[in-house]
């Protein structure tokens, strides 16, 4: 995925949330909405996020060192359970809190020309950021599903604007919903009530941002299509006759680990398996630009060994050799 795609929409994102923060919280100041403090405490949290997304892309251009020979590639994962955190906390308990309050302490919402008229500005301008964030999501996400895209996306930035913009036009929605009743009914506790809705509706999508982002965290392979080229790329049915096993890993959004012992001739000299492995590191990039980092290692095949299946032992994860005498 293109970081400049991100970076368009989380600007996007940034320009409107900071407009519609400012307009939300002078419409509380005159009607004492707490639909509208807690909608304006979390266009201001999503602004804040949109600032970190903005920092970890940031970061994770710098160069690798003897310390971090990968680089930091995965500080754009990390930022992004970063916005996870500050939406779930600053965004969804405090709304859920202040939707409490208003319930308990009901009150009449003033001047409702301020919240109402607010409201629908807000409405307009997350509808621009989120038809941005889904313009540059159809570059790239092709015959996927909304939500194959939000789980299988590799750079985390336009999931998460895409699903704060569509957490936040919900949220205008129930609170225009929770003001108008309000309004309708002369009681001040539908406020909280939408309130209240806003802020689990805020908690809902944080969990699920905060599972995608710890997956990615954890380290995942390739995409399907992209281990098909690696395969089809390594062996040259010459020197490379075929792949004895293979592990590939994301360091980064745009950067890919790839590690494989490959099947080699028993009678190929040193020269010819060094000149294969050069030649089979070269078509992989070719196939897929993001492989930064290959490993190949070559093997003999052993039809006796591949019956036995992987080695556990071998295995990250894999159980842990007892100590002797045990």
């Amino acid at each position: 995925m293109s970081a400049s795609g991100g970076t368009r929409a989380i600007v996007a994102a940034l320009g409107a949330n900071l407009a519609i923060a400012v307009s939300k919280f002078v419409a509380f100041a005159f009607s004492g909405s707490s639909s509208m403090l807690a909608e304006g405490v979390h266009s201001l949290a999503d602004s804040g996020n949109q600032f970190l997304l903005l920092i970890g892309g940031k970061k994770a251009q710098r160069e690798a060192t003897p310390q971090h020979p990968f680089g930091y590639g995965r500080e754009r994962y990390i930022y992004a359970f970063l916005v996870s955190i500050v939406l779930f906390s600053v965004g969804g308990m405090f709304a859920i809190y202040e939707g409490y309050e208003k319930i308990s302490h009901p009150h009449e919402v003033e001047h409702w020309y301020w919240p109402v008229g607010v409201l629908l500005f807000a409405i307009i301008a997350e509808g621009f950021s989120f038809r941005t964030a889904i313009k540059e999501s159809n570059e790239l996400r092709g015959k996927l599903s909304w939500s194959q895209f939000i789980r299988r996306a590799k750079a985390p930035e336009l999931p998460v604007v895409l699903l704060e913009d569509f957490g936040a036009l919900i949220g205008l929605v129930l609170a225009l919903l929770g003001v108008g009743l309000a309004l309708i009914t002369g009681d001040g506790v539908w406020d909280g009530i939408g309130t209240v809705c806003i802020g689990v509706l805020l908690v809902l999508i944080a969990l699920v941002l905060a599972a995608e982002t710890k997956s990615l965290l954890l380290g995942e392979a390739a995409g399907v299509e992209e281990v098909k080229k690696i395969e089809a790329a390594i062996v040259d049915g010459d020197t490379v006759t075929g792949i004895i096993h293979m592990r590939t890993l994301h360091l980064g959004p745009e950067e890919l680990l790839v590690a494989a012992k490959i099947a080699v001739q028993h009678d190929d000299t040193a020269a010819e398996v060094a000149r294969a492995i050069n030649a089979a590191e070269a078509r992989i990039r070719t196939a897929v630009p993001i492989a930064r980092v290959i490993y190949l290692e070559p093997d003999i095949y052993s039809e006796a060994e591949a019956a036995k299946g992987p080695d556990p032992e071998a295995t990250p994860g894999g159980p842990t050799p007892h100590p002797a005498g045990h």
